[in-house]
């Protein structure tokens, strides 16, 4: 479970890393610029969450969303 912006941009440091993908190409592919993809693997709390999605989608990663108590399928 990822409770912070810091967990998530490790997560998705991770599996870019994984993948070996850089973040300029990760950037290219997600349609985003580089910066965001930085500012997003370093927990920046500001960062948009339209593009978060778009970085996860393009490393094939999905956001789920449960209740407390909810478990994942």
């Amino acid at each position: 479970m990822i409770t912070s912006t810091q967990e998530l941009g490790a997560k998705i440091r991770r599996e870019r890393k994984r993948l070996g993908v850089t973040q300029a190409d990760l950037a290219m592919t997600a349609g985003t610029g580089t910066r965001f993809v930085v500012d997003l693997e370093n927990g920046k709390p500001t960062v948009q969450t339209g593009k978060v999605l778009q970085i996860l989608q393009a490393l094939g990663l999905r956001l789920e969303i449960l209740s407390s108590g909810e478990s994942s399928p």
